[in-house]
């Protein structure tokens, strides 16, 4: 294409806006990221932004309307191969890795038996999901796709991260962070949670599941000193995920992941209450580690009378693991 001829893409986007097929918010956002994410690339990306474009005006006439579980699309449309499309450029695949090979062909063996897997994992962009099935797409596909996550309420109400969010398995709830806001909105929010919980109940009890659980409730973010923390784990949250483990009587195991996905799309640098975010990509590598399957009844601290230390103990000492293998990734050459 002649460099000095202007994309197609952006001639789409500008009709779209003028035809009033999308607010001025996802325009400016959208032009943005695209001139953002055409940086980072020499791939020819305006075949799938004007995918993406179509799919975000749909939602931002006719939003979908998420159920309490959501299994992800495939068909008519793939939303879930979209998800891959939107990542897979941005990935440096050839230096990426995947730590703990041993523990995921044990993991798909407990899947096949009809046992739950459930991930504690540290959260860092919103294509977590879509990283982790890059990664383990080419060796552990059934896994890849078939991984159930537990999100919060961004996911299915941003007009953007929506047509991606369609191609996830999910199980939505609300944080502690966004539970009070819009006060007005809290009570029903709690009841949808409650509902999830019922949900995720059922899905333990019929075995063979795959989940991914956040613990800390949203993503990592950099310090003072500009290093990228790993959130803290909630006791409550992981205490609260066991007992529901135990009650379904199926055999469940929990595993220790580490996500470094951090620099290919970096969140905000505060959190943010209002949905709008401004999007920013850089290629990169990614990675990911399972760790050895966690003893959740002994670990250092377990000994403990109260119980509220005990969850506390158990909380730290698997933020810990997770803590100690995101350090143990390849660091990104300045």
């Amino acid at each position: 294409m002649d460099k000095s001829s202007k994309p197609k893409f952006l001639d789409t986007l500008s009709a779209y806006y003028r035809e009033k097929k999308i607010p001025e918010r996802v325009f400016k956002t959208l032009s943005f990221f695209y001139g953002n994410y055409k940086e980072c690339t020499s791939q020819d990306i305006d075949p799938f932004f004007l995918t993406y474009l179509e799919k975000i005006s749909e939602q931002c006439v006719d939003p979908y309307q998420f159920e309490d579980y959501h299994h992800q699309i495939r068909e008519p449309f793939d939303h879930y191969r979209l998800g891959l499309d939107f990542l897979r450029p941005l990935v440096d695949i050839d230096h990426s890795t995947v730590t703990g090979k041993t523990q995921l062909r044990e993991i798909v063996a407990h899947i096949k038996e009809g046992h739950n897997v459930i991930f504690l994992a540290n959260h860092q962009t919103e294509a977590d999901p879509q990283a982790i099935s890059l990664l383990l797409e080419s060796e552990f596909p059934s896994l890849a796709s078939g991984m159930i996550f537990v999100a919060g309420e961004r996911v299915i109400t941003d007009p953007f991260a929506i047509p991606v969010s369609m191609g996830c398995n999910l199980l939505c709830i609300y944080s502690k962070r966004y539970i009070d806001h819009p006060p007005e909105k809290k009570q029903e929010k709690q009841l949808h949670n409650k509902r999830a919980m019922n949900v995720l109940s059922k899905l333990l009890a019929e075995g063979g599941k795959s989940i991914y659980i956040a613990p800390s409730g949203g993503r990592d973010r950099r310090n003072d000193e500009g290093e990228i923390e790993i959130a803290q784990f909630d006791p409550q949250s992981i205490e609260m995920v066991y007992l529901m483990a135990k009650k379904a009587k199926t055999p469940t195991f929990f595993y220790p992941m580490a996500l470094g996905t951090y620099e290919i799309l970096p969140p905000p640098e505060t959190v943010q209450v209002e949905l709008g975010e401004e999007r920013f990509a850089k290629r990169g590598s990614i990675h990911l580690s399972i760790g050895p399957a966690i003893d959740m009844e002994h670990f250092p601290g377990s000994e403990n009378k109260e119980k509220l230390l005990r969850r506390k103990c158990r909380a730290d000492y698997i933020w810990k693991l997770v803590d100690h293998d995101y350090h143990q990734f390849p660091k990104e050459k300045p």
